[in-house]
């Protein structure tokens, strides 16, 4: 039998012509449709702007934001953090080299904007009461505020550009690759690129452009080998940096590397900002926590460094001591909107959070602005120093600026580019050239050197010479090898568009390591701990180096460096205090002479002459992605085009009703995506569906929609009627849209109190709380069965508590008595003896809000005797309220306790009695403690 061979089918792409290039124009080119990207065209057309956003990928699942977001690192929330508080610590994390100016649009700007993708249908974790559910994660500072149903951010932004009249203003080319930026008369104006599936030519005529291409995640290479196996979002190349630089504008900071902890041998991050909240913390082999710095800044990064390299190490996220429901949180949080391939990673090794921590390691090296500090340098309006380019999100070189600084700078990038309209001058022939030359070179060589071996080698080499601890041998070496990588890029081959669009990318990893090793060369003195380690320049020079080093492209083409004086503070910061003046123009930076171990005689033999042998290491081979199933059913295709169409209701109606259960999920789908007026109704109407999974489906669509849905009385009709389903999944989703929407009220909560679920009945705890129902809590508080509710209800009445004054026996008894105060002090009284040792000790933590009178310090010093470390703990919180005669002595020896965690809850309930004595001396104690957490906070409280 013979097969009949296409040989068309073999054949690589034919070489457009530049003449045939695809020209577009618009106001404002927006260059990557992640977070930043999106938030920049929305606000560009919000005011009034023309805009085109180019994405390499589709929009709908590009850039970091992809899978969504467990959580927001840095809100600074009224009542909770102070924007000046917040400036100094990203001051103080990146040891005083920032423009703070950049820095306070975050502080000051987003709140504003949290509230703003609220609106949008964004959802934040709230307490009960409404209010941002902001967390401690540092020691000073409360800033990280949890998003654990966030999974689906990006396809909330997807749906707002989406909108009919955002469409009308921003036109989204999906697949189109931008490789240079066009510059003419000294400003931007426009972009070359190609079409990543057909391959085809494309120029931009702009009025202004804003870079928004993320980090340069694929730097370094991976522990695993895998060249996509990266920390960072492997699509992120380093595209914008390479841009930016041959468009002239300056980048800062380069030199200060993005290097993570992150779970060992699998690249996703160990998540402390997910479990810190619930318990969890990083400690070595022996269990001791001992991170001093406050921050993941490159300081705190070298200690972890130094403790896994020690015999102290490895280094684990603990989880095990955690309670089942703790455990469950976390495992769904960290397996779904974290990384989905985290359990089955878990799975594959037999380990389990319950029975296992989490070993710990380091993250290759990469460039990241949001992370670090390594980017395009910018303004507080996200302007570069080439008029009309923009940069926002992790390209830009605003310091731990995270997901809502990259929605910060791209709103002020989007507001600031719009007054620009589309350049009428001719486009830059030469650089059109240059580009289409950089993008097809591979197509007349189709049988050279492939992208991944290629790739491979130069990221060993980045591996090799330029990752931490630096020296300036290492990194001119890795000049060299970078500079010899230039034949081994122009010989690479490709035959389809997305091979170019590889290889392309490999070009902007080669120019970011050179900027990487340059920038660490130029800078003679060691800074940010592992981000810059030299280790012959160990110490830090802030006489010579307390500056930011730019670097920028000349006119000949090299890189030229310049010391810039970190400008004066907007807010004070003990340590530092720069004073500005002049730049330093320190020029190109040149390789040391390294080529020989010491001096050499002069070689027997000539050198044969030739290019040298290329190295062919290849990377393991990756697993091939299966292609997604095609849809084959005629219905579920019409509800994939009337998604696109922004449908009304009715027009969906017929398939929430159709007699397919996965036409049905689809069409919930539908409706959480385009949200016409009547979706909320027409969601609590899916939630008594025949079909679990349409059911399903139209709980977690409610969830993810309810910040932006209107609380109508069709909508609490139908919600209530849904507490009566058999279906637990839809009486805890229609009870925590009730709570959210304030459409209940305590009567509706209580009767949920005798669920049959657990969920369910934690949910009616919640909604309970949230309407200050006191009596209701404190009359469930004993009789519940789960020990999970208990401890809710615990934890309940010291939120409702909060507010009242605590009871106080010495008051005179003729004052008017507060039923509720008496009704939480009772049924808290009566959970200190319950059996479970988790419910008493969430019993003795809420004393600590609503107050710890007399009779009950009493239990609470004896209390710090039990076996349970919890309990002891939850004591230790109960004294920090209670007569100081009586707590700080007792709390005193707490400090010798043999657990960590009550020795911390100790100096934490001492921090708030440091008015006295022996309070203070107590604490001083405690300053040498071999728990780092407990010798900062007790070093905070002196």
């Amino acid at each position: 039998m013979t097969t009949s061979v296409n040989p068309a089918a073999d054949a690589p792409l034919a070489v457009p012509s530049l003449a045939d290039a695809e020209e577009l124009t618009c106001d404002v080119l927006v260059i990557g449709g992640g977070t930043a990207g999106t938030m920049a065209a929305l606000t560009a057309a919000e005011h009034g702007a023309n805009v085109l956003l180019l994405e390499k990928a589709h929009v709908r699942h590009s850039g970091a934001l992809a899978m969504g977001m467990d959580g927001v690192n840095n809100a600074v929330i009224p009542g909770r953090a102070e924007p000046d508080d917040y400036v100094a610590e990203i001051t103080r994390a990146n040891d005083g080299i920032v423009d703070q100016s950049t820095v306070r649009q975050t502080a000051t700007r987003g709140f504003a904007m949290v509230q703003r993708l609220e609106s949008y249908g964004v959802k934040f974790e709230k307490d009960e009461h409404g209010d941002y559910a902001v967390r401690q994660v540092h020691r000073s500072g409360s800033y990280v505020l949890p998003m654990p149903e966030g999974k689906d951010v990006k396809k909330v932004l997807y749906r707002q550009l989406r909108r009919r009249e955002m469409r009308e203003r921003i036109r989204i080319e999906n697949r189109v690759m931008p490789v240079r930026v066009l510059t003419a008369g000294g400003r931007a104006v426009g972009a070359a690129g190609f079409n990543t599936r057909t391959g085809r030519f494309v120029q931009v005529r702009a009025g202004a452009v804003i870079l928004a291409t993320g980090a340069c995640g694929r730097l370094g290479l991976p522990a695993s080998g895998y060249l996509y196996g990266t920390y960072e979002n492997p699509t992120n190349a380093g595209d914008g940096y390479a841009m930016a630089y041959h468009a002239g504008a300056e980048l800062t900071g380069i030199e200060c590397f993005q290097i993570n902890p992150l779970i060992k041998d699998y690249n996703g991050p160990a998540c402390a900002y997910v479990a810190n909240p619930f318990g969890g913390y990083q400690v070595n082999r022996h269990g001791e926590r001992f991170v001093d710095s406050d921050y993941w800044s490159g300081q705190m990064m070298a200690e972890f460094a130094a403790e896994v390299a020690s015999d102290r190490g490895p280094v684990y996220l603990k989880l095990s001591h955690l309670p089942e429901e703790s455990v469950s949180a976390l495992e769904t949080i960290l397996h779904s909107t974290e990384r989905p391939t985290r359990g089955t990673f878990h799975s594959g090794r037999g380990h389990d959070y319950r029975t296992h921590d989490v070993e710990m390691h380091i993250s290759e090296i990469g460039l990241c602005g949001g992370h670090s500090a390594s980017g395009v340098r910018v303004d507080d309006h996200a302007r570069t120093t080439v008029p009309r380019l923009y940069a926002a999100g992790d390209l830009a070189c605003v310091p731990h600026n995270y997901m809502i600084g990259a929605f910060v700078f791209g709103d002020l990038a989007g507001a600031d580019a719009s007054q620009y309209s589309a350049d009428e001058g001719e486009l830059p022939g030469e650089q059109l050239r240059e580009a289409h030359e950089l993008i097809y070179r591979p197509l007349r060589n189709p049988d050279g050197p492939p992208q991944p071996q290629v790739e491979y080698k130069l990221r060993r080499f980045v591996n090799d010479y330029v990752a931490p601890p630096k020296s300036g041998a290492r990194l001119s070496l890795a000049l060299e090898a970078f500079e010899r990588m230039r034949a081994d890029i122009a010989a690479m081959g490709a035959r389809t568009a997305h091979e170019l669009m590889r290889c392309a990318e490999v070009t902007f990893i080669r120019d970011c390591a050179e900027m990487a090793a340059r920038s660490s060369l130029a800078r003679t003195e060691s800074r940010w701990g592992l981000y810059h380690d030299r280790l012959d320049h160990p110490a830090r020079d802030d006489a010579s180096w307390f500056h930011h080093l730019d670097l920028h492209k000349s006119p000949s083409g090299a890189m030229e460096f310049t010391a810039r004086p970190v400008a004066p503070y907007l807010v004070p910061v003990d340590g530092f205090a720069p004073v500005g003046g002049l730049s330093r123009f320190l020029g190109e930076v040149h390789a040391e002479d390294v080529a020989t171990a010491g001096s050499r005689d002069v070689a027997p033999v000539a050198g044969r002459a030739g290019t040298a042998e290329p190295e062919t290491a290849s990377p393991p081979h990756a697993s091939p992605t299966a292609p997604s199933g095609e849809r084959s059913a005629a219905r579920l295709l019409e509800l994939v085009a009337l998604a696109d169409e922004e449908p009304e209701l009715g027009a969906l109606l017929p398939y929430l009703t159709d007699p397919v259960p996965a036409v049905r999920r689809e069409a919930v789908a539908v409706l959480t995506e385009t949200l016409p007026p009547g979706t909320g109704t027409a969601l609590a109407a899916a939630l008594r569906d025949t079909a679990a999974e349409v059911r399903a489906a139209a709980a977690a669509s409610l969830r993810e929609l309810v910040e932006t849905l209107p609380a109508e009385p069709d909508l609490r009709d139908g919600l209530a009627a849904a507490l009566a389903e058999p279906d637990p999944v839809v009486r805890a989703a229609a009870l925590d849209v009730l709570r959210a929407l304030r459409l209940g009220d305590a009567t509706l909560f209580a009767v949920c109190l005798a669920d049959s679920e657990i969920a369910v009945r934690i949910e009616a705890v919640r909604a309970l709380v949230s309407v200050d129902a006191a009596g209701e809590l404190a009359r469930a508080a004993a009789g519940d069965p789960s020990r999970e509710v208990r401890v809710a209800i615990a934890k309940g009445l010291a939120t409702v508590g909060a507010e009242r004054p605590a009871h106080d026996t010495t008051a005179d008894t003729t004052a008017a008595a507060d039923p509720a105060a008496d009704a939480i002090e009772a049924a808290l009284t009566g959970l200190l003896d319950d059996p479970d040792a988790l419910v008493r000790a969430a019993a003795y933590g809420a004393l600590g809000t609503t107050g710890c009178p007399e009779p009950l310090t009493a239990r609470a010093v004896a209390a710090l005797s039990e076996s349970a470390w919890q309990v002891r703990a939850g004591a230790a919180t109960a004294l920090s309220v209670a007569d100081p005669d009586v707590a700080v002595p007792a709390l005193a020896k707490a400090l010798a306790d043999a657990n960590a965690d009550v020795r911390k809850a100790a100096v934490l309930a001492l921090t708030r009695h440091r008015a006295t004595e022996e309070a203070r001396a107590a604490l001083a104690t405690a300053t040498t403690d071999s728990d780092a957490d407990v010798r900062a906070y007790a070093g905070r409280a002196l």
